[in-house]
């Protein structure tokens, strides 16, 4: 008889493909994709960074007041409308403004006299829905977690606060990954186990970056590229020098109501690129899980519920 997890990585594969009701992406998503192919200067940097992180509000502001919130010119926000492919702001506006009002129409939670702790779940809730959303087409997930799987071995790196998402990470896959080296110490140390994960055959780098973002991350995010390997990078930043350094990116919010951030989003994040793997190699993931079983039944690793 199968144990519980040998039982969920079974009955709960990743479809790929859309659904009618879910294909259109988060905002965040969205605006990623409009900003993300051409070079933007770092005032443009900023707009686009302003225009992700305050969409709601900002989709609607005169071509002023956007180059007075963002600090910069007005001619800069016009030069920025035409470097993302429009012919000029009004044009950008449109545009964000439909998406603006797909998300106030997807989503928005009743307003009530809830408490800071209420506003910072909810907060967290708002982050999960536009995951969702994301996931209404979860073919990069299922393509990602397919090179993942095949990488010997895996990295996984995660430098400072983002060392625990990388140690979760880390502690799952190795229960269906053969070799898993888990980076959470920055400089030259990290640049040697990237060095040696290259050697030994690795050829993707899983990395989290979380804020108050590391410039030791964005500096071992470039070792590892300039050594060969891809980096699939779980952020809360669209756009940025870490994002922009890496192959591919998941973009998914944090909740920073209180004192220190909470990753509800990233943490689903993980937990789907675990799946993905599991699903990309199922015969490897049912005998380790078994084996795994074994191991720990013999040991006593658990208490029995």
């Amino acid at each position: 008889m199968p144990s519980p997890q040998q039982a969920r990585a079974q009955a709960s594969a990743i479809t790929s493909g859309k659904t009618a009701s879910e294909a259109e992406a988060s905002p965040t998503s969205q605006l990623r994709a409009l900003f993300d192919g051409p070079h933007l200067s770092p005032g443009q940097r900023r707009i686009a960074q302003y225009l992700i992180e305050n969409i709601t509000e900002a989709a609607f502001l005169s071509i002023t007041d956007l180059a007075e919130r963002v600090g910069v010119s007005q001619p800069s926000v016009t030069r920025f409308a035409g470097a993302v492919g429009f012919s000029g702001y009004p044009a950008l506006r449109e545009k964000l403004q439909s998406i603006a009002l797909g998300a106030l129409a997807g989503g928005a939670a009743e307003e009530n006299s809830s408490n800071e702790l209420q506003a910072a779940v909810d907060a967290e809730i708002d982050n999960l829905e536009n995951l969702r959303r994301d996931f209404g087409n979860p073919d990069q997930v299922i393509e990602v977690g397919r090179e993942l799987s095949r990488s010997t071995p895996l990295t996984i790196l995660g430098l400072r606060i983002s060392a625990s998402l990388a140690e979760y990470f880390a502690y799952a896959a190795r229960r269906i990954h053969p070799d898993v080296r888990l980076v959470t110490r920055g400089g030259s140390v990290a640049y040697d186990a990237l060095l040696q994960s290259r050697e030994a055959g690795g050829t993707w780098v899983l990395a989290f970056s979380m804020p108050r973002h590391a410039q030791e991350t964005l500096t071992a995010v470039r070792v590892a590229r300039s050594a060969g390997l891809k980096v699939a990078l779980v952020t809360d930043l669209a756009l940025g020098p870490v994002a922009d350094s890496a192959d591919v990116v998941f973009a998914t919010g944090t909740g920073s109501r209180l004192v220190f951030d909470s990753y509800a989003a990233p943490g689903v994040m993980a937990a789907a690129l675990l799946q993905a793997m599991t699903d990309a190699d199922p015969e490897r993931t049912q005998a380790r899980l078994e084996e795994y079983e074994q191991i720990s039944d013999q040991h006593q690793f658990f208490l029995r519920d």
